[in-house]
């Protein structure tokens, strides 16, 4: 592909670029638990680039910077997305006379500026004209007026909330449990989920609320008890946090040593979207070693299949740095675990929204790990920048990385399946992987607030099914972005009732035709 995929149905949107915003000499800052004052621990140097629409607030990556920028996001633009505006939230004179110029997709520009005079703005305080009449939906974080009762982006209810985490919760205690030392389970699909990533979450207050949010794991363990899935028909992975030298399998020292360092304060940010606080390093360290531990397990053979229910993400996370709300990789952890424990060969298909340049980044030259990215690109112009069809790999790697860019938003179930059929299932038959992962951003789901798309739930129930006989049906699925929780549990829910049906599949078993 010399250029980016157009959908199969629908028109180009145009790419809108907002404003250069700087960043500090240092992308880690926060505050000191014990002194309450500013601190900056040891990490790497970057140098701020431009913000772009589309998801993340950093901009476009590369392999040896990332961009910081703050925060924010006001409407909805043409194609559904919200249309990033640089600094805190700006004073909203007359939103409440405006809120129908919203529903139809009005400009950020008129929505945000009080009024068409020329002011002398060498004094302003953003946080002083911040819009207080307005809720920020607890579905999908999307701000709206005080007037409207259901969210202009996913007509939620104002004011609703996740329901049914508590059921799920009290039936951790009658889970099954899977490990090599215990006997084998009567169940084939292993689910890898601790209570303390909760405990990862933004504590600085911000006019608006971050979407990579604790409520996204409550959402789909709350579902899946809901659909009788957990915890009778799966076993649950004894929760561990990942070692130190299994870590520089995948990072250097110093990216390690910035991330355990946020132990010691209250929060700390690497960019200004990726956030930290004292529990966090504990729970980068959980997804990783939950991740590591389902691999090794699947390839093993004591599970046939499972789901590492994780946060924080990681497939942003590189080799030297952590970005896009991703600390450390559990892709890339997982799949080296998959290697120690006997796997030759893994492929890895990253379907979140967003390009997974730091798994690219990590295996682009390592031909025994195949990676297959489909995401949004818009030339360039979508976060993080990087995925274009030209980038192969490189050395030893050249033609394993695989990269199908959208450009533009709003493709679907039709778009991703064809591409499934006509790219990824053909090169992954001829790869013949020991096992597969999928690094499941459930944000190019239809209502995603950050990703614009709209697959549905039998969408990517499609996707995995398709993907399970790649390996002989040994199928790893791993959690990374997803902002809507009605569509992020709704589609994990479809993914692990694959997982559970094919586990008594016999076609399956069979694996991918082996054309080598």
């Amino acid at each position: 592909m010399a250029s980016d995929m157009q959908p199969l149905s629908g028109h180009e949107i145009p790419s809108r670029v907002v404003e250069n915003c700087g960043v500090s000499d240092h992308a880690c800052h926060g505050k000191c638990q014990s002194c309450d004052s500013d601190v900056k621990p040891s990490c790497a140097e970057v140098n701020g680039i431009s913000l772009l629409i589309g998801s993340h607030t950093d901009g476009k990556a590369s392999k040896e910077k990332c961009g910081a920028c703050t925060f924010t996001y006001d409407c909805a633009g043409p194609d559904g997305c919200l249309i990033a505006t640089n600094g805190s939230c700006m004073a909203v004179d007359e939103l409440t006379q405006q809120f129908e110029r919203e529903q139809a997709g009005a400009a950020l520009e008129d929505l945000v500026f009080s009024n068409d005079e020329e002011e002398d703005d060498s004094d302003w305080d953003p946080a002083s004209g911040l819009v207080m009449n307005r809720w920020f939906c607890l579905n999908c974080t999307v701000p709206n007026v005080d007037e409207v009762m259901y969210c202009l982006n996913c007509h939620e209810l104002k004011g609703s909330g996740v329901d049914g985490y508590d059921a799920f919760k009290t039936q951790i205690a009658e889970a099954a449990l899977v490990s090599p030392d215990t006997e084998l389970p009567e169940v084939s699909t292993a689910i890898g989920f601790d209570e303390r990533m909760l405990l990862h979450s933004e504590l600085e207050v911000k006019p608006n609320p971050h979407p990579e949010r604790p409520d996204r794991l409550r959402a789909i363990a709350a579902s899946l008890s809901a659909a009788g899935i957990f915890p009778s028909k799966c076993a649950l992975v004894p929760p561990r946090e990942i070692t130190k030298e299994e870590l520089l399998m995948v990072h250097t020292p110093d990216h390690i040593e910035s991330v355990e360092q946020t132990k010691n304060m209250l929060y700390s940010y690497f960019t200004s979207d990726t956030y930290a606080n004292g529990h966090s390093a504990c729970a980068a360290k959980l997804a990783a070693g939950l991740c590591a531990d389902l691999a090794s397990l699947i390839v093993s053979g004591r599970v046939q299949n499972g789901f590492a229910m994780v946060r924080p993400p990681g497939h942003h996370a590189g080799v030297k740095q952590a970005m896009g709300f991703c600390l450390h990789n559990n892709a890339a952890v997982a799949a080296l675990a998959a290697k120690r424990t006997g796997a030759k060969k893994v492929l890895i298909v990253d379907w979140d929204v967003h390009h997974g340049n730091g798994t690219q980044e990590i295996f682009e030259g390592d031909k025994s790990v195949l990676y297959v990215s489909l995401h949004r690109h818009e030339y360039g112009n979508f976060y993080p920048g990087t995925g274009a069809a030209h980038e192969v790999g490189i050395h030893d790697g050249q033609g394993f990385s695989v990269n199908i860019p959208w450009s533009c938003g709003g493709v679907g179930d039709n778009d991703y399946i064809f591409a499934f059929k006509t790219v990824v299932l053909p090169i992954a038959a001829e790869f013949a992987p020991d096992i597969t992962i999928i690094s499941a951003g459930f944000d190019a789901a239809r209502g995603d607030p950050l990703g614009c798309c709209d697959v549905t739930p039998t969408g990517y129930s499609i996707m995995t099914s398709l993907l399970t006989a790649c390996s002989g049906g040994r199928l790893l699925v791993i959690l990374e972005g997803g902002y809507n929780l009605r569509s992020i549990s709704s589609s994990a829910t479809e993914v692990v009732k694959v997982c559970i049906i094919s586990d008594n599949s016999s076609h399956v078993r069979m694996g991918c035709v082996n054309m080598i």
